[in-house]
């Protein structure tokens, strides 16, 4: 049975509090540095699920009921959909998809060739509020052949797609190699897009935390 599309079990809401999450509630001097800059569109890719799991919520570690986690670094990655104006965007839908720990999408023409972490959920959805916030509870990206570890995101709101992007691993020494990265001209767009994935002092699990705020080139005045 399909779980909720778009609000967060409790389970995930407590266990991301007690983890310290603030800082997802909380806008930092960085963020608002980066609110005036535009984060910059980039390629879909090939692997945009092609058959969407029956299970798209925000907890992409655990598939519908099942008792076993997916295999990878646990990530608590969160943040806010802006707009041009850095004003929180409320009614958004998040999407996100990226590859398990073994490098493989959730798509067939990835997924049919290769193994796959089953109980990796490899897709997810988050509708933001009235603070413009999103959640997912993922696994540290790794990377894929001929690619550096990223993310993807696809904003959408209103049926409309406002932006697709990825984000970067700060510090990764492929990113440099990397022709979607490298092809972000600006160092300032590029900067936006790369992110610090934290190890969080109070899990015992080596868990890690990291945020991505997102700014659209968008008013609800231009919809």
């Amino acid at each position: 049975m399909t779980k909720p599309l778009i609000l967060p079990t409790r389970r995930i809401f407590l266990g991301a509090a007690t983890l310290g999450m603030a800082a997802f509630t909380t806008r930092g001097l960085f963020a608002e540095e980066l609110q005036r800059v535009k984060t910059p569109a980039q390629t879909e890719g090939p692997f945009y699920p092609d058959k969407l799991p029956l299970d798209t919520d925000n907890d992409l570690l655990i598939v519908n009921d099942n008792i076993t986690p997916a295999v990878g670094e646990v990530t608590h990655l969160g943040g806010k959909i802006l707009d041009v104006k850095g004003d929180p965007v409320r009614n958004a839908l998040v999407e996100i998809w990226q590859v398990d720990a073994k490098a493989v999408y959730l798509h067939t023409g990835d997924s049919g060739k290769k193994k796959r972490d089953e109980n990796f959920q490899g897709f997810g959805r988050f509708l933001t509020g009235a603070s413009g916030e999103y959640y997912f509870r993922t696994i540290k990206p790794v990377a894929y052949p001929g690619r550096t570890p990223h993310i993807h995101f696809k904003i959408k709101r209103s049926g409309k797609e406002l932006l697709t992007t990825q984000c970067y691993v700060k510090g990764e020494a492929a990113n440099e190699k990397d022709g979607v990265y490298r092809g972000i001209k600006d160092a300032k767009a590029r900067e936006s897009v790369t992110i610090d994935f934290v190890p969080i002092k109070e899990s015992r699990a080596g868990e890690l935390t990291a945020q991505f705020d997102i700014v659209l080139g968008w008013t609800p005045e231009s919809k």
